[in-house]
């Protein structure tokens, strides 16, 4: 046998400090492990070698292979086993005795208030176990409790320990009460002032000092200092966003806000968003899951100039030369002294409430300035999309359209066998969108419920709930992919082979009426000035008529190569005073959810767009706004109840589908064309 070190395999730290000098990058093996530690605790991407521009834009092949190796090596190393569930709590406990601390609360976010968090800041999950999307566990001397919505109340009961902590409703159990039941007079209670928005300080802090208790901010994460093998940051590429699709240039957009900002007299605005520098900047990045951001502050000046903080690590040569020299790049731990400066003279510097932490808050009051409170200023113009983000979005929403009817196709044929299994699905659906050179990755985790896990609304898939898909039942897919020009967001649900007769009648009559509120939205035509809240009746009334409804939001703004979730625009019974503006894309996504039965949604994108007045808007007194359809795959026509659509819903159906129909056939093949042609029939 030779003992040959074998081709791929890492020869050693010699071995790759040759290479590197050879290579002429400036960099050691620690230098290189420093930076395979961030890389490894961030998301590994559609490309897996992406992470080399992070060592030098054009490496020689063996110093590409032997770097690879390396990570293949450290990502295969065991992490050392953590403490059990009961230990982690002890120890949180004892952290804050040595504080001083009655109790902490231990939330579900990061410094950016963002919905993906990176491993490093995902503390709940590493306290009690729970890997949901949202909640806060509080934990004092004897007591701990774990507040989760109503989306999670089934699955805490199975991550997190009832013998340790008690479960509680965010809704229905107000945290305040329990830490005031919990704590006696003159008890204080921790948090973190990097994790909580300045918004949520002031409530709490109302209603705690009323029973006497005190809000302390820690200096540091009590948590953190007993966290052992606490991941690293994140460590991704920073990368241009091409102004083909960006359609604007960063400096042009700059300008435009920076003037604004002067008009009102405000010398700064602090931004916390990643999407919203990320937009502002024309860049993108991969720190955390499913949406491509780069995470970071900046400030943004009256001058037009942008304080960007981040890892400066992150930066190949050619964004540092995209970003130009009114971006002055940063390392994170200049952040707070930069506030300090940009609040000098009592400077009025802008913060949005919803989304900046109460750190940065208090620490811009301690230097001085005058805060506006506000909101933050990319967030509006990011929404409206500029013709070339229009163009690219369609664009994507064409070629995952392709894809998903090649699915369809798959689909059509497999699940009446009644072999296909829901993680099956999931994996056959991504290898479709992965043709697509311009893939780079899913918008969020595929939701796919066969069917009582569709009564789920925001199901996710384990090996451990991997439910097999039963002939005459529904499946409710619920899926997005981001593509470079574009982001896109649909639901479809399909039945699976002839449904079930018992149920039939029911569940044909539930999905026309959540069609027909879908067909409703879509075709609403509505004056400037009209908000996403007066429109979501519209959606609903089909099932009202029925007595029946559904519990979330019927639409959510979706970025341009950017969040699947984005504000300020929404389509919801909460109140919201944003109008609705040409050039906002938003989901149209009504549903039906019957518990342990079955879960109907329906799910296009759709744009905000003016109408010309003609026909009967000739007269029309004042501008008036309509959707467009962006997504195009067709509707499960077989689980329609034709006789409770009017003709005109219908004759909206085969024109959707004839559009759905022309505008894909040309990326299909024959078979595939086919199976659409039938697919897309009028009805």
């Amino acid at each position: 046998m030779s003992s040959a070190t074998p081709s791929g395999a890492y020869r050693g730290d010699d071995a790759l400090a040759t290479l590197l000098t050879e290579a002429g990058t400036g960099r050691s093996p620690a230098d290189v492990r420093a930076l395979l530690a961030g890389v490894l605790a961030a998301p590994e991407g559609e490309d897996p070698a992406a992470w080399l521009v992070l060592v030098g834009e054009t490496l020689p092949p063996a110093l590409a292979e032997q770097l690879q190796a390396l990570k293949a090596v450290l990502a295969a190393e065991v992490p050392p086993a953590r403490p059990g569930p009961a230990q982690r709590l002890a120890d949180l406990r004892a952290a804050l005795k040595r504080r001083e601390l009655d109790g902490f609360i231990v939330p579900r976010g990061d410094e950016h208030q963002g919905e993906y968090v990176p491993p490093r800041a995902q503390r709940l999950g590493w306290l009690t176990g729970f890997t949901g999307s949202a909640g806060n566990a509080v934990v004092t001397s004897d007591r701990a409790a774990i507040f989760v919505d109503g989306r999670y109340t089934l699955q805490v009961r199975s991550e997190v320990a009832s013998d340790l902590y008690e479960y509680k409703h965010l809704v229905e159990d107000p945290l305040t009460d329990w830490i005031v039941a919990a704590l006696p007079e003159g008890g204080r209670f921790g948090f973190d002032p990097w994790l909580h928005t300045i918004g949520w300080v002031e409530k709490t802090r109302a209603a705690l000092e009323r029973a006497g208790i005190l809000l302390i901010a820690c200096e540091d994460n009590p948590l953190d200092s007993v966290w052992q093998g606490q991941p690293p940051a994140p460590l991704t590429p920073v990368v241009p966003q091409d102004e083909a699709l960006a359609g604007e240039s960063s400096a042009d957009k700059r300008a435009r806000l920076a003037d604004e900002l002067g008009q009102s007299g405000i010398a700064a605005a602090v931004l916390t968003q990643p999407d919203s520098i990320a937009w502002l900047l024309n860049i993108r990045g991969a720190d955390v899951p499913c949406t491509p951001l780069p995470l970071s502050f900046a400030i943004l000046s009256a001058d037009a100039s942008v304080d960007l903080f981040l890892d400066p690590r992150k930066l190949a040569p050619q964004t540092r030369a995209h970003l130009g020299n009114q971006v002055r790049v940063r390392p994170v731990e200049e952040f707070g002294p930069a506030l300090d400066a940009v609040a000098r003279g009592s400077a009025r510097v802008l913060a949005d409430p919803t989304c900046t932490s109460a750190w940065i808050v208090d620490r811009l009051h301690l230097a001085g300035a005058k805060v506006e409170r506000d909101g933050d200023p990319c967030a509006l113009p990011k929404a409206c999309k500029n013709p070339a983000e229009l163009a690219g979005t369609r664009a994507a929403h064409t070629r995952d359209g392709a894809a998903i009817v090649r699915f369809l196709h798959w689909f059509s044929e497999e699940a009446p066998k009644g072999g296909l299994t829901e993680l099956a699905v999931v994996e056959r659906l991504l290898a479709f969108r992965r043709e697509s050179e311009r893939f780079r990755g899913v918008s969020f985790d595929t939701i796919a419920g066969a069917g009582p896990n569709g009564a789920i609304v925001h199901y996710r898939v384990t090996p451990e709930t991997d439910r097999r898909l039963e002939p005459g039942s529904l499946f409710l897919l619920d899926s997005g992919a981001q593509y470079l020009d574009g982001t896109t967001d649909v639901t479809r649900t399909l039945a699976v082979g002839e449904l079930d007769p018992a149920l039939a009648a029911e569940m044909r009559d539930r999905f026309t009426r959540v069609l027909k509120g879908h067909i409703a939205l879509s075709t609403a035509r509505f004056p400037r000035g009209t908000t996403g809240s007066q429109l979501d009746a519209l959606a609903r009334l089909p099932l009202w008529q029925a007595g029946l409804d559904y519990d979330h939001g019927t639409g959510h703004g979706v970025g341009s190569f950017l969040s699947v979730h984005e504000g300020p625009q929404r389509i919801s019974k909460v109140g919201n005073t944003v109008a609705l503006q040409p050039g906002m894309i938003l989901s149209n996504e009504p549903g039906y959810y019957k518990t342990g039965a079955y879960g109907i949604r329906i799910e296009n994108l759709i744009v905000v767009q003016p109408v010309e007045p003609q026909g009967a808007l000739a007269g029309a007194e004042r501008p008036i706004l309509q959707f467009e359809p962006l997504t195009l795959v067709p509707i499960d026509r077989s689980a329609i109840e034709r006789a409770l659509l009017s003709d005109a819903e219908t004759a909206w159906i085969d024109a959707y589908h004839a559009r759905v129909r022309e505008s894909l056939s040309p990326l299909l093949d024959e078979e595939v064309r086919r199976w659409l042609a039938g697919a897309t029939a009028p009805l």
